[in-house]
């Protein structure tokens, strides 16, 4: 999308305060077009930015936060996590005739309930785990009892990327279950559970901006659910991520687009839930490099939008800003994409993905945050290699920066290659000190592996 000409500078507002909203602020500031970027609560990263201002108002808070916009004249509101697309900010700021990027409620329902879905998958013909669903425990264990393990067990609702166990024998699946629905682990999200198919392959992300009828695909990426090295440990929010992953052929993403992306975009105009904003495909690819979806999200995910948006080259405000008016291109240049590839690894504090202590000092972090060089974007393919450490659970005080919750900072590098980029992003992630802080060490591993480099 080129840059229109003469076009009034505008304000920007990003809601949320995670490692993604740092990555969306970082590069809407970037744009010529954007006087001021706003970030809602924002966090120690994005306070340290040009043109980024933090904001203390809660992501949840709909009303301060368009009251905010209206008062400030905001142009364009991104809104990063979740929750509050799911709750139906974006009908409130459109209702306001303010422009704000993400799914109306309606359409927010493909990540607010797993079992709507799924349901809606089958629908329309999307390839996806054949499942069942439940609220009552013993219902639930009656069926596990007729199926043979591996197993997925899935909470319902919103549940941070944490609710979700992959059972490879019954005893664990019935735990699962129990825990969901008797325990009420995840509260109102855990009320209904999905009991699903185990598929085997490879996973990757693949993301999309929609304006309704549309969509442009976004870098590929693959991200690391489980906390620890060798894909082991309980499921996380994300442990870091890669792009592009070998995984995604062109021929694969083609697939992508024609059996899942545009069935869905198609089936939820047909449904009166036209789907704008960023649409989050998990995916399951298998030996023949056919895809399955696995989940949609209504957002960008975080650590994906840490390594996607450093590669690309155009302007994130062009791109936002026609997705929620409805009036997105058919089609962008691939040039837009950086040819080096990321690498992302999170650091997370001790005890994540459960409970962890706030408030501890982090140092080692860089003075500043350097923009991508322009001249390393331009160039078709750069050999350059250039480090970016964006916050999530971080807090100011005074001159110190504190961890303030579990996925404290990832660190993401920008290389001639996979190998190169995780070398890069692990050189940087070393010179970090912190207690109890802590890193997967394989992140991209499989890449790697088909690199030919030593893991």
């Amino acid at each position: 999308m080129e840059h229109s000409g003469g076009a009034a500078a505008m304000k920007t507002l990003i809601i949320g305060g995670g490692g993604r909203e740092h990555a969306l602020a970082w590069k809407a500031a970037q744009s010529d077009r954007v006087e001021t970027v706003f970030v809602a609560p924002g966090n120690a990263g994005t306070a340290l930015e040009s043109k980024v201002v933090n904001v203390p108002i809660p992501a949840a808070d709909a009303s301060a936060l368009l009251a905010f916009a209206r008062e400030r004249g905001v142009g364009l509101t991104i809104v990063g996590p979740e929750a509050p697309l799911v709750a139906g900010i974006v009908d409130r700021f459109a209702a306001a005739g303010l422009a704000c990027c993400g799914p109306a409620k309606a359409a927010a329902r493909l990540e607010g309930s797993k079992t709507f879905s799924k349901a809606f998958m089958r629908r329309h013909g999307i390839p996806t785990a054949e499942a069942a669903s439940f609220t009552e425990v013993e219902a639930a264990l009656a069926y596990l009892r007729r199926r043979a393990a591996p197993v997925v067990v899935k909470a319902d609702g919103l549940a941070g990327g944490k609710g979700v166990v992959v059972a490879h024998d019954t005893a664990v699946a019935e735990a699962a279950v129990r825990d969901m629905l008797g325990g009420r682990r995840f509260g109102a999200a855990g009320r209904r559970v999905l009991i699903e198919e185990f598929l085997r392959g490879e996973e990757a992300s693949f993301i999309v901006l929609c304006d309704g009828e549309r969509a442009l695909p976004l870098a590929a990426s693959q991200d690391h659910k489980a906390r620890d090295d060798g894909d082991r440990g309980p499921n996380t929010g994300g442990m870091g991520a890669y792009s592009p992953p070998p995984v995604a052929t062109a021929a694969t993403r083609e697939a992508i687009m024609r059996r899942i992306i545009l069935p869905t975009i198609d089936g939820m105009r047909a449904e009166g839930a036209p789907y704008r904003g960023f649409l989050y495909a998990g995916l399951m690819i298998d030996e023949a490099g056919e895809p399955k979806a696995l989940e949609f999200n209504c957002r960008l995910g975080d650590p994906e939008a840490q390594v996607i948006l450093p590669r690309l080259r155009g302007d994130l405000a062009e791109w936002c800003l026609p997705a929620a008016e409805g009036r997105l291109p058919a089609a962008v240049d691939e040039g837009v994409w950086d040819e080096r590839a990321a690498v992302g690894v999170v650091l997370a504090a001790a005890g994540y993905p459960g409970e962890v202590a706030v408030g501890e000092a982090i140092s080692g972090l860089p003075s500043s945050f350097p923009q991508i060089p322009p001249e390393a974007q331009e160039r078709e393919e750069s050999s350059a290699t250039t480090v970016k450490i964006f916050h999530g659970a971080t807090k100011r005080d005074r001159e110190n920066i504190l961890t303030a919750g579990g996925r404290v900072l990832c660190v993401t590098a920008l290389a001639r290659d996979v190998a190169a980029a995780r070398d890069a992003a692990y050189r940087a992630a070393r010179q970090i000190r912190c207690p109890g802080l802590f890193y997967r060490r394989d992140i991209a591993h499989r890449a790697t592996r088909r690199e030919g480099a030593a893991d």
